[in-house]
Protein backbone atom coordinates (compact mmCIF):
# COMPACT_ATOMS: atom_id res chain seq x y z
CA UNK A 1 0.00 0.00 0.00
CA UNK A 2 1.46 3.67 -1.02
CA UNK A 3 2.23 5.37 2.10
CA UNK A 4 -0.32 8.52 2.34
CA UNK A 5 1.19 11.84 1.89
CA UNK A 6 0.54 14.48 4.39
CA UNK A 7 0.36 17.94 3.45
CA UNK A 8 2.67 20.03 5.32
CA UNK A 9 2.52 24.07 6.19
CA UNK A 10 5.18 25.69 3.73
CA UNK A 11 4.13 29.23 4.87
CA UNK A 12 7.24 30.77 5.88
CA UNK A 13 8.09 33.58 3.28
CA UNK A 14 10.86 36.25 2.87
CA UNK A 15 9.86 39.11 0.93
CA UNK A 16 12.83 40.82 -1.66
CA UNK A 17 12.43 43.55 -4.00
CA UNK A 18 12.03 42.25 -7.92
CA UNK A 19 15.39 44.01 -8.46
CA UNK A 20 17.62 41.51 -6.34
CA UNK A 21 15.83 38.51 -7.23
CA UNK A 22 18.24 37.62 -10.15
CA UNK A 23 21.30 37.61 -7.54
CA UNK A 24 19.29 35.40 -5.06
CA UNK A 25 18.59 33.37 -8.19
CA UNK A 26 22.30 33.26 -9.22
CA UNK A 27 24.26 33.11 -5.61
CA UNK A 28 25.75 36.66 -5.84
CA UNK A 29 23.37 37.50 -2.98
CA UNK A 30 23.50 35.50 0.36
CA UNK A 31 23.18 38.51 2.91
CA UNK A 32 20.44 40.97 3.78
CA UNK A 33 20.10 43.97 6.03
CA UNK A 34 16.27 44.88 7.81
CA UNK A 35 14.60 46.84 9.96
CA UNK A 36 12.35 45.00 12.20
CA UNK A 37 10.35 45.35 15.44
CA UNK A 38 10.56 42.17 16.21
CA UNK A 39 12.73 39.45 14.61
CA UNK A 40 11.19 37.50 12.12
CA UNK A 41 13.10 34.54 10.48
CA UNK A 42 14.68 31.69 12.26
CA UNK A 43 18.28 30.39 11.79
CA UNK A 44 18.32 26.94 9.92
CA UNK A 45 15.03 27.15 8.25
CA UNK A 46 14.19 27.34 5.45
CA UNK A 47 11.80 30.19 3.30
CA UNK A 48 10.53 30.59 0.58
CA UNK A 49 11.37 33.83 -1.58
CA UNK A 50 9.94 34.99 -5.03
CA UNK A 51 13.52 33.97 -6.36
CA UNK A 52 13.86 30.36 -4.84
CA UNK A 53 14.09 28.77 -1.48
CA UNK A 54 16.77 29.76 0.60
CA UNK A 55 18.17 28.50 4.26
CA UNK A 56 19.23 31.08 6.71
CA UNK A 57 22.76 29.97 8.77
CA UNK A 58 22.62 32.97 10.79
CA UNK A 59 20.78 36.42 11.80
CA UNK A 60 22.28 38.95 14.50
CA UNK A 61 21.81 42.80 15.36
CA UNK A 62 24.04 44.96 13.77
CA UNK A 63 25.04 48.92 14.19
CA UNK A 64 24.58 50.03 10.80
CA UNK A 65 27.29 52.00 11.09
CA UNK A 66 29.88 48.89 11.21
CA UNK A 67 28.59 47.74 8.00
CA UNK A 68 31.16 47.03 5.42
CA UNK A 69 31.13 47.84 1.53
CA UNK A 70 32.17 43.72 1.19
CA UNK A 71 28.55 43.02 3.16
CA UNK A 72 26.53 45.48 1.21
CA UNK A 73 28.14 44.39 -1.82
CA UNK A 74 26.77 40.64 -0.62
CA UNK A 75 23.31 42.14 0.23
CA UNK A 76 22.87 43.78 -3.88
CA UNK A 77 24.38 46.95 -3.20
CA UNK A 78 27.28 49.55 -4.15
CA UNK A 79 28.16 50.03 -1.10
CA UNK A 80 27.54 50.46 2.73
CA UNK A 81 26.17 54.34 2.28
CA UNK A 82 24.15 53.04 -0.31
CA UNK A 83 22.68 50.23 1.73
CA UNK A 84 21.63 52.38 4.73
CA UNK A 85 20.19 54.78 2.36
CA UNK A 86 18.21 52.05 1.09
CA UNK A 87 17.03 50.35 3.50
CA UNK A 88 13.63 51.39 4.60
CA UNK A 89 12.18 51.30 8.38
CA UNK A 90 12.77 53.88 10.98
CA UNK A 91 16.04 54.79 12.01
CA UNK A 92 14.51 54.02 15.77
CA UNK A 93 14.55 50.38 14.91
CA UNK A 94 16.83 47.59 15.60
CA UNK A 95 18.65 46.34 12.33
CA UNK A 96 19.24 42.67 11.86
CA UNK A 97 21.96 40.70 9.22
CA UNK A 98 20.81 37.95 8.01
CA UNK A 99 23.28 35.58 5.97
CA UNK A 100 21.58 32.77 3.74
CA UNK A 101 22.19 30.53 0.43
CA UNK A 102 19.95 29.24 -1.72
CA UNK A 103 18.68 25.68 -1.47
CA UNK A 104 19.28 23.59 -5.16
CA UNK A 105 16.47 21.18 -4.01
CA UNK A 106 12.52 21.28 -5.31
CA UNK A 107 10.30 23.00 -3.54
CA UNK A 108 8.48 20.63 -1.48
CA UNK A 109 5.47 21.91 -2.36
CA UNK A 110 5.94 21.77 -5.97
CA UNK A 111 6.78 17.83 -5.26
CA UNK A 112 3.56 17.66 -3.36
CA UNK A 113 1.38 19.42 -5.89
CA UNK A 114 3.02 17.13 -8.67
CA UNK A 115 1.94 13.70 -6.92
CA UNK A 116 -1.37 12.75 -8.41
CA UNK A 117 -1.92 9.24 -6.57
CA UNK A 118 -4.45 10.06 -4.26
CA UNK A 119 -5.80 7.10 -2.35
CA UNK A 120 -8.63 7.07 0.15
CA UNK A 121 -6.53 7.84 3.17
CA UNK A 122 -5.17 10.97 0.71
CA UNK A 123 -8.93 12.31 -0.08
CA UNK A 124 -9.99 11.94 3.80
CA UNK A 125 -6.80 13.89 4.75
CA UNK A 126 -7.22 16.59 2.51
CA UNK A 127 -10.72 16.98 2.97
CA UNK A 128 -10.22 17.50 7.22
CA UNK A 129 -7.90 20.06 6.07
CA UNK A 130 -9.91 22.15 3.99
CA UNK A 131 -12.73 21.45 6.54
CA UNK A 132 -10.71 22.93 8.86
CA UNK A 133 -9.60 25.82 7.07
CA UNK A 134 -13.48 26.53 6.36
CA UNK A 135 -14.38 26.17 10.33
CA UNK A 136 -11.40 28.82 10.84
CA UNK A 137 -12.98 31.50 8.14
CA UNK A 138 -14.74 34.54 9.11
CA UNK A 139 -16.36 34.18 5.95
CA UNK A 140 -18.08 31.17 6.35
CA UNK A 141 -16.96 28.46 4.02
CA UNK A 142 -14.42 28.95 0.93
CA UNK A 143 -12.10 25.95 -0.09
CA UNK A 144 -14.40 24.48 -2.36
CA UNK A 145 -15.85 27.21 -3.89
CA UNK A 146 -12.61 28.71 -4.58
CA UNK A 147 -11.05 25.31 -6.00
CA UNK A 148 -14.29 25.16 -8.61
CA UNK A 149 -13.37 28.97 -9.26
CA UNK A 150 -9.76 27.75 -9.92
CA UNK A 151 -10.81 24.46 -12.27
CA UNK A 152 -13.37 26.42 -14.34
CA UNK A 153 -11.90 29.70 -14.64
CA UNK A 154 -7.59 28.73 -15.17
CA UNK A 155 -5.51 31.90 -15.52
CA UNK A 156 -8.05 34.32 -14.39
CA UNK A 157 -7.03 37.59 -12.62
CA UNK A 158 -7.04 37.47 -8.91
CA UNK A 159 -9.24 40.35 -8.79
CA UNK A 160 -11.50 39.26 -11.38
CA UNK A 161 -11.89 35.31 -9.84
CA UNK A 162 -12.38 37.24 -6.36
CA UNK A 163 -15.09 39.66 -7.84
CA UNK A 164 -16.79 36.18 -8.81
CA UNK A 165 -17.12 35.31 -5.61
CA UNK A 166 -18.13 38.20 -4.11
CA UNK A 167 -14.48 38.25 -2.08
CA UNK A 168 -11.88 41.46 -1.34
CA UNK A 169 -9.06 40.67 -3.22
CA UNK A 170 -6.07 40.80 -1.19
CA UNK A 171 -8.52 37.97 1.15
CA UNK A 172 -9.02 35.85 -1.47
CA UNK A 173 -5.55 35.61 -2.50
CA UNK A 174 -4.20 34.87 1.12
CA UNK A 175 -6.94 31.77 0.69
CA UNK A 176 -5.50 30.94 -2.10
CA UNK A 177 -2.07 30.65 -0.77
CA UNK A 178 -3.72 28.49 2.00
CA UNK A 179 -4.08 26.04 -1.05
CA UNK A 180 -0.86 26.08 -2.67
CA UNK A 181 0.46 25.25 0.85
CA UNK A 182 -1.41 21.95 0.33
CA UNK A 183 -0.31 21.72 -3.05
CA UNK A 184 -4.20 21.96 -4.79
CA UNK A 185 -3.36 24.77 -6.29
CA UNK A 186 -0.43 26.19 -8.67
CA UNK A 187 0.40 30.18 -9.54
CA UNK A 188 0.22 31.44 -12.84
CA UNK A 189 1.82 34.92 -14.31
CA UNK A 190 -1.33 35.70 -14.48
CA UNK A 191 -4.33 33.73 -11.89
CA UNK A 192 -3.98 29.83 -11.13
CA UNK A 193 -4.92 26.34 -12.31
CA UNK A 194 -4.94 23.21 -9.84
CA UNK A 195 -2.03 21.37 -9.37
CA UNK A 196 -2.07 17.97 -10.50
CA UNK A 197 -2.68 16.75 -6.83
CA UNK A 198 -5.75 19.50 -7.36
CA UNK A 199 -7.65 18.05 -10.21
CA UNK A 200 -7.24 14.35 -8.34
CA UNK A 201 -8.73 15.87 -5.60
CA UNK A 202 -11.81 17.57 -6.83
CA UNK A 203 -12.31 14.34 -9.57
CA UNK A 204 -12.05 12.19 -6.13
CA UNK A 205 -16.42 11.02 -5.80
CA UNK A 206 -16.38 12.54 -2.27
CA UNK A 207 -15.48 15.80 -3.17
CA UNK A 208 -19.00 16.17 -5.80
CA UNK A 209 -21.28 15.39 -3.17
CA UNK A 210 -23.99 17.87 -2.20
CA UNK A 211 -22.25 18.55 0.98
CA UNK A 212 -19.38 20.11 -0.89
CA UNK A 213 -21.65 22.53 -2.80
CA UNK A 214 -21.61 26.33 -1.82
Amino acid sequence: MRRMVRPRRYGRRVLFQKRFWAGIADGSITVAFRRWKRLQVVADRPYRTPAGRIQITSIGEVDPSTISDADARRAGHTDSAALRDDMPGSERLVVYRIEFYLLDEPDPREVLAADDRLGDADIAEISARLDRLDRASRHGPWTRPVLRAIRDRPAVRAPDLATVLRRETKMFKMDVRKLKNLGLTISLRIGYRLSPRGEAYMRAPETKTPASEP
